[in-house]
């Protein structure tokens, strides 16, 4: 890893063409220019030894679907890994996903995220050769490389030199266990609806304090697990 690269990702799976296009956009694209994040994504067929690059077979037991050989995913992880690294396998019996858990990961030097498909991985490779599991949500979805690409995402804005402005991730939701008050932009009036005259005050003390009181209430409505969660995390209630 090169010396001012502050996070290395490297991808395994079936289908790692999935990820191109979403590394070359917006600020993943940038961060990999700048040499802050270098992320690479590779195929598990690369580690398989037969002429047919077979890197699944029948569960068994019996039962639908296939599963990823765990010689091949053996292979990978011991060429790819070092002293520095995290293997992640995305599953959805993993530990959610979360900004805590983003901003966590992003101390990391080195990722490597092992991306499931059909029912799964052998799980050997689960117990031998794993050190976290991630979930990015209670749903099924068809490839991991898609969740790959959400805890990538996740993880890299936390990265100081990212982001185009640090206070970004403090306006963020969830950045302190609330919701991101509502924005506005000109024109000041739109299809007969004008913006909250305090955002045209001046007055930062203010405006401040109306964002503050927007977070609370969007919180309260919109996600009432969140704020008993803030409320049971929090020593005091917010500032307003």
């Amino acid at each position: 890893m090169d010396a001012e690269c502050a996070l290395r990702v490297d991808v395994l799976s079936l289908f790692p063409g999935m990820l191109s296009g979403f590394t070359a956009e917006s600020m993943l694209s940038r961060a990999v220019r700048s040499g802050i994040v270098q992320i690479t994504s590779r195929s598990i067929r690369e580690w398989t030894t037969d002429k047919h690059a077979i890197a699944d077979d029948r569960p068994f037991g019996g039962g639908a679907g296939m599963v990823l050989k765990p010689e091949p995913l053996a292979r990978a992880i011991g060429d790819i890994k070092r002293t520095e690294s995290c293997v992640i396998y995305l599953c959805p019996d993993g530990k959610l996903l979360s900004s805590e858990l983003a901003e966590e990961l992003a101390m990391s030097k080195h990722l490597i995220l092992l991306c499931g498909h059909y029912e799964g991985i052998d799980e050997r490779i689960r117990g031998k050769y794993v050190d976290q599991e991630i979930s990015i949500g209670d749903y099924i979805l068809t490839n991991g490389t898609l969740a790959a690409a959400v805890v990538i995402d996740a993880v890299v804005r936390y990265i100081p030199g990212v982001l185009g402005s640090e206070q970004s991730l403090q306006q963020d939701s969830f950045s302190d266990g609330l919701l991101a008050f509502p924005q506005y932009t000109r024109p000041e009036t739109f299809e007969g609806t004008s913006i909250p005259e305090v955002l045209l005050s001046g007055h930062h003390k203010k405006i401040a304090k109306w964002r503050q009181e927007q977070r609370i209430l969007r919180t309260k409505q919109r996600r009432p697990d969140l704020w008993e969660k803030f409320l049971k995390s929090s020593k005091s209630l917010p500032e307003i």
